[in-house]
Order: C-alpha cells, then sequence, then structure tokens
C-alpha cells in the first residue's frame, strides 16, 4: 500500500508497503527509533505508546497493534519527538527525572509520551490516562508526582506545531491511487459497501484492538484487507430526535464522552473498556461485529433497547441488537455485509451497569450486567436486563424481565428475578470464574440495582469511613 504522513513533524511517504506492518515494527526496524518499545505486542503495556494527531485532535495509541495504513494522512510522534528540536525536555519527561519516576527505564518512554499526550489534551485524571501504562519496578507513585508537577506547565510549542500540511493523504477512492484492490482503504462507506460485497471474505479493519492480535500473536495471514478508519460517515454519534444514531466506527473514547452525561453508569463501564491507548482505538462497530460473548459494549446497548443497522451493497436491514447473536462465533450477518450503524433511544438514566473481574482496570469481565428497569411510582412497568460471560453469546434474561414487570419494585420481586436467571442461564466454568460464581453473582446484581435505585452505596469504590 501508499502511505503518506508526518514522522515526528517530518513528512513520509511510503510505496508497496505491506498493509499489517505494524508501526512499532517500522518504527523500530527502518527508522531505528527504538524508543518505542515491544513488551507485550498486544496493546496491555503501554511501552509502544505513540502520539497520533488529526483533525479530530492528538491521543496516545499503541504502536503494537496499529498498522500502518491507519495512520495514512495523519501526524506520528514517538518519544524521540517529545523534546524539543534544540533539546530541551518536555515538562513531563523533566518532572519525571525530577520526582524519580523511572528506574530500569524500559516502559519509561511509553509512560513519557501518554503523559506528554494527556498534557496536550489537560487531562488531569492520571490514574485513568496511565492505566494503559505497566511499571513493574519503579511503582506508580512516583509518576503520578510527575504527572501532577507537570501540569500547569504550559504546552511546548513544537507540539503544537505538528499540524497536518494540505494535500498529504492519498488520492480518493478504494486503491488509494496505486494500492492493490486485494487491500484498500475506502473514504465513504458506499465505496466499502460496494468493495466488500464483491470481497466478501475479506478482513475489515478499523481499530484493530483485536484484529491486531491475529498478526502479533497468531502471526496470521490476513489475506484481502479494507482500513476503514478514516470513513468519516461511518464515524460519530448524531442526534436524531428521539434517539442517537451512532456509526460503527466511533471510538470507545468518544462513546463515552458522549454517554458521560447521559448514563453515568455506562460511562463507568466504559472507562474500564481496556485502557486510554486501546479506548482512543477500538470501535464500537467492531467490539459488537467481533460477537464475543464478553464483550461490554453489546449487553449495555441492548439493555437500552439498541437496534443494529447492517449493509450489504446497496441493501440495508435492522434487527435488534440481541437477535445479532446467534450461538457462540455465530452472528446474524451474511458474507460481505457490515456493521454501519446501531441506534440506542433516548431515555431516562435508569440503566446500571456493573462489572466483575479480578483486576479494576484493563481486565476482561467475568460476569457484566446491565439492567435497566422502569417504574411507575412503586411498580415496575418494563424490565431490560442484558449479560455478559453468562453464555455464548452477550444474551437478554428475559424470564428475569418477565418476573419483574407489573410487579412492586420491592426485594420480594427482586428475589422471583433472581430465581428466573437460575432457570435460563447455565454458565460455564473457565480461567476466570466458575460457574457458580458466575451465577451467583448475576443473581447478586439484580438485587445490587435495587439497594442503587434506593441510594444505599454499593460501590466499594466509593465507600467512605
Amino acid at each position: 500500500m501508499d502511505i503518506t504522513f508526518l514522522l515526528n513533524g517530518e513528512v513520509v511517504s511510503l510505496t508497496g508497503l505491506a498493509p499489517t506492518t505494524t508501526l512499532l515494527d517500522w518504527l523500530r526496524e527502518t527508522q531505528h527509533l527504538t524508543g518505542t518499545k515491544e513488551g507485550c505486542n498486544e496493546g496491555d503495556c503501554g511501552a509502544c505508546t505513540v502520539m497520533i494527531t488529526d483533525e479530530d485532535g492528538s491521543r496516545a495509541l499503541n504502536g503494537c497493534i496499529l498498522f500502518m495504513p491507519q495512520i495514512n494522512g495523519k501526524s506520528v510522534t514517538t518519544v524521540e519527538g517529545i523534546s524539543a528540536p534544540d533539546g530541551t525536555l518536555h515538562p513531563v519527561q523533566q518532572t519525571m527525572i525530577d520526582h524519580h519516576g523511572s528506574q530500569c527505564g524500559f516502559c519509561t518512554p511509553g509512560f513519557v509520551v501518554t503523559m506528554a499526550t494527556a498534557h496536550l489534551n489537560g487531562k488531569t485524571d492520571h490514574d485513568t490516562q496511565l492505566a494503559g501504562n505497566l511499571c513493574r519496578c519503579t511503582g506508580y507513585a512516583p509518576i503520578i508526582r510527575a504527572a501532577q508537577a507537570a501540569q500547569a506547565a504550559p504546552v511546548p510549542k513544537h507540539l503544537r506545531a505538528f499540524k497536518l500540511p494540505d494535500g498529504i493523504k492519498s488520492p480518493e477512492g478504494t486503491d488509494g491511487g496505486t494500492q492493490p484492490s486485494t487491500h484498500v482503504q475506502p473514504r465513504t462507506s458506499d465505496e466499502l459497501a460496494h468493495w466488500y460485497a464483491e470481497n466478501p471474505d475479506a478482513t475489515l479493519i478499523a481499530g484493530a484492538t483485536d484484529v491486531g492480535l491475529w498478526v502479533t500473536k497468531q502471526f496470521r495471514d490476513l489475506g484481502t484487507t479494507a482500513f476503514i478508519n478514516q470513513i468519516p460517515d461511518l464515524r460519530g454519534i448524531a442526534d436524531m430526535g428521539d434517539h442517537w444514531r451512532i456509526g460503527a466506527t466511533t471510538t470507545i473514547a468518544d462513546l463515552e464522552t458522549h454517554f458521560a452525561p447521559l448514563h453515568a453508569s455506562l460511562a463507568t463501564m466504559l472507562r474500564r473498556y481496556g485502557s486510554t491507548q486501546v479506548r482512543n482505538a477500538a470501535t464500537i462497530g467492531g467490539n459488537i461485529a467481533n460477537g464475543s460473548p464478553i464483550g461490554d459494549g453489546p449487553p449495555a446497548l441492548i439493555a437500552m433497547g439498541a437496534t443494529l443497522h447492517l449493509r450489504h451493497g446497496d441493501t440495508r436491514r435492522s434487527l435488534p441488537l440481541e437477535d445479532f447473536f446467534i450461538d457462540y462465533g455465530k452472528q446474524d450477518r451474511v458474507p460481505g455485509e457490515f456493521v454501519e450503524a446501531v441506534t440506542v433511544p433516548k431515555q431516562p438514566d435508569t440503566l446500571r451497569y456493573y462489572k466483575l473481574s479480578k483486576r479494576f482496570d484493563q481486565d476482561i469481565s467475568a460476569v457484566c450486567g446491565c439492567i435497566n428497569i422502569t417504574r411507575d411510582g412503586g411498580n415496575i412497568t418494563d424490565a431490560r436486563i442484558a449479560f455478559g460471560g453468562m453464555a455464548g453469546t452477550p444474551k437478554r434474561a428475559a424470564q428475569a424481565e418477565a418476573a419483574l414487570i407489573n410487579n412492586p419494585f420491592t426485594e420480594a420481586t427482586i428475589h422471583l428475578a433472581m430465581k428466573a436467571l437460575h432457570k435460563e442461564f447455565q454458565p460455564l466454568t473457565d480461567a476466570r470464574a466458575s460457574a457458580q460464581y458466575r451465577l451467583a453473582t448475576a443473581q447478586n446484581l439484580l438485587l445490587r440495582y435495587l439497594h442503587d435505585a434506593n441510594q444505599v452505596q454499593t460501590d466499594l469504590h466509593e465507600v467512605t469511613a
């Protein structure tokens, strides 16, 4: 493929590039920019963090699972570009020295890039911003102190100057000018739809937070590919009056920003979706389309009454999101059909999302439960409940809902729903949790919802002495 981008302020144009070359490998092997480290090579440790800038701003991403076509037309800043051209250290570099934030130094470059990106964006929630960076020797206390010490310093001018010059993107069209038709980067959803209908076995790549591991960990040849992260009409959240239309390539980070003032519990869950670097790349369409039974997005959307919109060529169809998941690894999607959008009705904030995992940050759910109960006075008029980790697919709890509707919102009614869960779910035992744990905790989440609604404190992270 042919791509053009900025690297630490300089224009780079490449031709004939293997499409699944990662930015990490290209930086280290061809540019000898070895400050970007390979640690886990799966987007967990943050040692490979780079700053990516485009018309939407600057964000931290994992270079190890970022394919080169994804940076086409963008600006890349590595740790080598964080300090000024005259060698003046960035404020976060200086405070890392002042506060002894580095020992072995392996992960330090990734920390510095993440901190510099947060500093550029005015982000001061340092625990959240740095949750995707791993330090095993220094510990986080001095690193957090360094981030705090730097937050009031002005953003260096050279980082603000990394703007994209006009005309550096490849020519418009599915072939990107000279790239072969087996590896494309369409600019519109129409281009994608027509090409994908003719190439139904192709791999669609948006954020690559899942697909990237197919290459870096499983060493798979992806064959024909389409990079869809630069299709404007597949991205963003539109106000459609009585509902929100969410484009398939809308990132989890953008979803979190949008829903934070509307559904606080959903936003809290999205903040635990991977790390800052992962949320900046991962898309809601990818989270749905891969059909994972432990994906965190679908249960919440199902509980909100979401509708999924699919497209094949010029043909579009819609279905309730819960009907998309047929069985483990099987979805209601024909070859050449792709997720175009998901729509969510506007509604009062009665949704609660509970994620149970061994770690708070960067962990896969053992169980996630989404409960959305509508009441009229003391009676339940509607209920939508969905779980992840309890079956081979994200699954709606229809029997539990039936036990609740038209009954009083009391503990006795909740216990009826808890018993119903036992009848409709037979979870598996695996490395994350036993079947007994999953069922018991899923039942207890219904009780937790009742306590939450009655303003009883249930979140251990908010309990104070």
